[in-house]
């Protein structure tokens, strides 16, 4: 039995029936790589029953304190079945990108049940039309709670099933008795014994922080002097109000060696600058298209990881920290575009830096549990009923993945998309992955603050046409010398 962290149970505490906070991903996969040329379901089934100990948050799930006097507690599911997560789906003829991507959509606008482990898998036969794909190929949705885990230990859980080999290997499961659940009153005693060692824990914890506080006072005092702040006032854009929890999903990939060498183009520069540098740009384009780019450059939130290497792992929770960044939407020249979210990034981490990225999110443990949850849902409310300056505009997150191939059930992973959360005021997504040489964007918004999301992703490619235009011109053919 283990507890769940103040900021992972946050995630619980401020679902709604609009508001579902979980994350998960689109993989496609050909399995023209299988013995035989096919994956059946069954096979998939058992593939998943003997991997499934490498992540151990697939079998259990949240169990919440009486009267939410402590946080909540992860446990073993006793009724634990794997034919309820895993789901079987086809799509209608002729199986191209744009039904996959609805299908998608739909599947990601559902809720999971928070009274099981909190994940679903669904298999989608039937791309049969999808451009790169040779046909037969079949993809996988993922949703994952929030509370469970976060863009890092979700792709270590993704790696944790998958192999490197190729080759049909489904295993044999791992026996497994389910540990005993705790009665009401064995999770009151623990959430008495857990208060009260509050108040020695915050006094240790604050006392650990002082160089920080003192680190942040100096850079406040001498550095922010001397340097831009990473972003200025918030403005307010079609995606920064009330959502309706309908969802919108598209994807675009890239060759990463090209966006690579993009950015040695510019000195200092990193592939996370460059990414946002083309976030900024197809934001400018698509708000422009509507007479709706505001006047202010939009901000991003960046999630920086804080875990450490001892807590990595597909069974760690959340801990990472946010960093907030200027898209330079106002700067229509690509390349300076591009300086300057990069000059926002730099000012940023020396700002993250200062004060340790971990602080806020280790004060935030001390916040009761009670107190935690009906904040999260008066500020959910406050934000849906009366209109908020934002925090920032967008989020885009970074997640490295493996530079080589991964095999699911034998069949070769393609390519992957990572799927994101929105909340209120914060209608819209990222995900940026990289996998075998490839980079893909993934925009996550509602229904009706994007409407047309293959639209925004052609002004994702746009963005990086005119990019690499102004960074790589193309010589001048030489000129023909007349005869004399």
């Amino acid at each position: 039995m283990e507890q769940l962290g103040a900021l992972d149970a946050s995630f619980l505490y401020g679902e709604n029936e609009r508001v579902a906070n979980h994350i998960g991903g689109l993989y496609i996969y050909d399995q023209s790589t299988v013995p035989g040329g096919m994956v059946r379901f069954r096979q998939i089934l058992q593939y998943l029953a003997a991997r499934i100990h490498r992540a151990p948050r697939y079998r259990q799930k949240a169990v919440s304190v009486p009267l939410n006097l402590d946080h909540p507690y992860w446990v073993d599911d006793s009724r634990f079945d794997i034919e309820y997560h895993v789901r079987h789906l086809a799509l209608p003829r002729p199986g191209d990108w744009r039904q996959l991507c609805i299908l998608a959509s739909r599947l990601h606008d559902r809720p999971l049940d928070l009274s099981r482990p909190l994940w679903t898998l669904d298999v989608i036969e039937g791309l049969d039309n999808v451009e790169g794909l040779p046909p037969g190929s079949f993809a996988i949705v993922t949703k994952l709670h929030h509370a469970a885990l976060d863009g890092m230990s979700a792709a270590s859980m993704n790696t944790a099933l998958h192999e490197t080999e190729p080759g049909l290997r489904l295993g044999t499961p791992e026996p497994w008795t389910p540990g005993r659940e705790p009665d009401p009153m064995e999770l009151l005693g623990r959430a008495h014994l857990n208060n009260l060692a509050q108040p020695m824990r915050f006094i240790q914890r604050l006392a650990e922080s002082m160089p920080a506080q003192a680190r942040f006072l100096a850079v406040m005092g001498d550095e922010a002097m001397r340097s831009p702040a990473p972003v200025g006032p918030v403005p307010v854009t079609r995606f920064n109000g009330a959502i309706s929890g309908r969802r919108v999903v598209n994807g675009i990939s890239f060759d990463l060696a090209a966006l690579k060498t993009l950015k040695e183009a510019v000195a200092g520069v990193t592939l996370n600058d460059l990414m946002l540098a083309l976030g900024g740009g197809a934001l400018r384009r698509y708000l422009s298209a509507r007479n709706e780019l505001p006047d202010e450059p939009l901000v991003t939130m960046a999630p920086v990881s804080t875990r450490s290497r001892r807590a990595s792992g597909p069974a760690a929770g959340n801990e990472a920290a946010a960093m907030l960044a200027s898209l330079a939407t106002d700067v229509a020249d690509p390349r300076k575009r591009l300086e300057a979210v990069h000059a926002s990034t730099f000012s940023a981490k020396a700002l993250n830096q200062a004060i340790g990225n971990r602080l806020l999110s280790d004060y935030q443990q001390f916040m009761p549990a009670a107190a935690s949850s009906m904040a999260a849902r008066f500020f959910a409310q406050m934000r849906m009923n009366s209109p908020m300056r934002p925090l920032f505009n967008t989020v885009m997150t970074n997640v490295p993945g493996p530079q080589h191939p991964l095999y699911f059930c034998g069949a070769r992973m393609v390519n992957q998309y990572g799927l994101g959360m929105i909340q209120d005021g914060e209608g819209l997504f990222h995900a940026i992955l990289s996998y075998d040489g490839k980079l893909t964007v993934t925009a996550v918004s509602d229904r009706e603050m994007m409407p047309d999301p293959e639209f925004y992703m052609s002004c994702f490619r746009d963005s990086f046409d005119e990019l690499n235009a102004a960074l790589m011109p193309r010589p001048r053919p030489a000129r023909r010398r007349k005869a004399a």
